[in-house]
């Protein structure tokens, strides 16, 4: 058996942000979990379609692992990053890191883990390991799926693997600070305003404010892409709201930021898109009930309701951001 000794293995409410927690506290920076979320400029929007899909995916955040180059840039952490089509060299760069002490952020697809109770693929999500022995790797998750878990060699190989959206050719990570990062003002306003540009003007109409515009113009077709809408739109409502991907979660965690960040530095601009972002988080926890009724009960008028709300949603977070961009100016 190989054990990282002095591993904090806490789980927090999101997978990327509690592999980030974990391998920051083992370089002896202990920030909450709003402040790396918010220093990785992680709040976002994606509507994903496609004809592979069987039913569209939202996300209220950044793409996976952007979150975490972000967050290494701005505070000068020394990212290193190791992906392989290998499944030897794979397990070797995992070893070599938790041999020589220190804990590896994995991205994988979270379907194959052993103590996922619901089976879904999901291949953007993030753990940190911090030990193996010869049956079973030792993980820290999020809280909700028991924070401190194991799973077989065997699943852990499987999920680092698997290939479609979101996948990465098992990517491990690992984190050094070679100087005691600083959260300043510069920081925390750089961080903020970058966000905030990027949600302004996405690239393409799937992401940030376009993107939750999208979600509105479609979400009444759901229950027609799929012969179970009794079960695929309370289970799209319950991965919104509990796992985050387009409700409230990522919502509540910025408005904690923002609101760390007000007692940080004097803006008036962070406390009044901490109050917007407060009313967001509200009405997308809204949307997610309103989703998972429609699914329940077959009433279309739910899903005119939740139509509804995303447009104003859209306008919601749009002033939001506006307001945050100005900030520091």
């Amino acid at each position: 058996m190989a054990m990282v000794e002095g591993v904090d293995a806490r789980g927090a409410e999101h997978c990327e942000t509690t592999a980030l927690g974990v391998l920051l506290r083992h370089e002896g920076l202990d920030l909450s979990e709003p402040m790396l979320f918010g220093l990785g400029s992680g709040l976002s929007f994606v509507y994903w379609d496609s004809k592979r899909m069987t039913f569209p995916f939202v996300g209220g955040r950044v793409k996976p692992f952007e979150l975490t180059r972000n967050l290494a840039t701005r505070l000068g952490l020394t990212l290193r990053v190791e992906e392989t089509a290998s499944a030897r060299r794979a397990w070797q760069n995992v070893v070599a890191a938790i041999d020589a002490g220190r804990p590896v952020g994995l991205q994988l697809d979270c379907h194959h883990l052993e103590y996922f109770t619901t089976k879904v693929h999901f291949g953007g999500h993030i753990v940190a390991m911090y030990g193996y022995d010869d049956r079973l790797a030792y993980l820290v998750d999020t809280a909700q799926q028991g924070g401190a878990v194991s799973t077989s060699l065997t699943s852990l190989a499987a999920a680092r693997a698997e290939r479609g959206p979101m996948t990465a050719r098992n990517r491990s990570f690992t984190i050094t600070a070679p100087e005691p990062p600083v959260v300043s003002r510069d920081t925390i306003l750089a961080a903020v305003k970058a966000c905030a540009d990027a949600f302004l003007a996405p690239p393409i109409a799937n992401l940030g404010r376009r993107g939750i515009e999208t979600a509105a113009e479609r979400v009444r077709t759901w229950p027609a892409r799929t012969d179970r809408p009794h079960e695929e739109l309370p289970q799209a409502a319950l991965l919104m709201e509990k796992g985050g991907t387009g409700g409230a979660l990522f919502r509540n965690l910025y408005r904690d930021f923002l609101g760390e960040c007000a007692e940080l530095v004097d803006d008036g601009g962070l406390r009044a898109g901490q109050a917007l972002y407060a009313e967001a988080a509200t009405l997308w926890t809204e949307v997610a009930a309103l989703i998972a009724r429609a699914g329940e009960t077959g009433e279309t008028a739910c899903l005119d309701q939740a139509a509804a709300l995303l447009h104003d949603l859209a306008r919601l977070e749009t002033k939001a951001m506006r307001t945050l961009s100005a900030c520091g100016a």
